[in-house]
């Protein structure tokens, strides 16, 4: 299964040429993450498959932790729009 990219930056983006910032780069990492989590269901021997989630779930989480630092407001709303669980390091 491969990810629509352009739907997934045009949901995400803040401005008309906005495809880089740190919301569409987590977006991006999360279909990708929930793709290869379909895929490792299924084949569950797939040693590869399984660190390439581990290193995509790193990437993923050091994004987050720099738009925590950063936009914490913006940080809120991406990870209820997309549905990822979020630590209990600040308290606002």
């Amino acid at each position: 299964m491969s990810i629509d990219k352009q739907a997934v930056i045009a949901e995400h983006q803040k401005g008309s040429t906005d495809t880089g910032s740190t919301s569409v780069q987590v977006a991006l990492l999360t279909e990708r993450i929930n793709n290869l989590s379909r895929h490792l269901t299924a084949n569950r021997k797939d040693k590869h498959g399984q660190r390439g989630l581990q290193m995509l779930n790193g990437q993923r989480r050091r994004l987050l932790k720099y738009l925590e630092r950063t936009n914490y407001e913006e940080y809120i709303a991406l990870t209820d729009r997309l549905g990822i669980r979020r630590g209990q390091r600040i308290v606002r």
